[in-house]
């Protein structure tokens, strides 16, 4: 259906001031539109459009598949290795209670609060005392049957070499 356009007013014509146009202004005249090509959507144009959208849509799907898919294989492994962890833990507080439940190791912890055999003393150092010196008895610098090394490097080297001086 088409719209029939208002006929031109010409200046000559005066409208009537009682009639029904006085209440709006003249327009000027309006191109026709049925001249106009049509730039519309057709049923074709609709299909393929609707087409492609829904081939975005699955495309973009597939693609959120297959990063979710990733996602969950990167935590899969992050848990393998989680798992073995823990297992190497759990192997570890196994030995550890293993131990702690032998009678020598509760011996040295009661032993630790005073609470040792009838015949054994207990004694404790000074929280404030001094360390020992680097030459006190029983330590690395000083050991039994060892040697004190007079002279310097050239000097065993030489001796080495050409024996003794004397």
């Amino acid at each position: 259906m088409t719209r029939q356009p208002d006929p031109p007013t010409t200046e000559d014509e005066e409208p009537d001031v009682a009639g029904p146009s006085a209440a709006r202004p003249a327009r000027a005249a309006a191109p026709d539109l049925s001249t106009l090509p049509i730039a519309g959507l057709t049923g074709r144009r609709m299909a393929i459009a609707l087409g492609v959208l829904l081939a975005v849509w699955i495309v973009l799907m597939f693609a959120r598949q297959v990063g979710d898919a990733a996602a969950a294989s990167t935590r899969a492994d992050g848990m393998v290795v989680s798992n073995a962890e823990q297992a190497g833990r759990v192997a570890a507080l196994s030995r550890e209670l293993q131990q702690i439940q032998r009678q020598d190791y509760i011996d040295q912890q009661a032993r630790a609060y005073g609470l040792g055999k009838p015949h054994e003393i207990a004694f404790t150092l000074d929280p404030g005392a001094s360390p020992l010196p680097a030459d006190a008895p029983g330590s690395a610098s000083v050991r039994l049957g060892s040697s004190s090394n007079d002279g310097s490097p050239l000097d065993h080297w030489l001796t080495l070499l050409f024996g003794s001086g004397g």
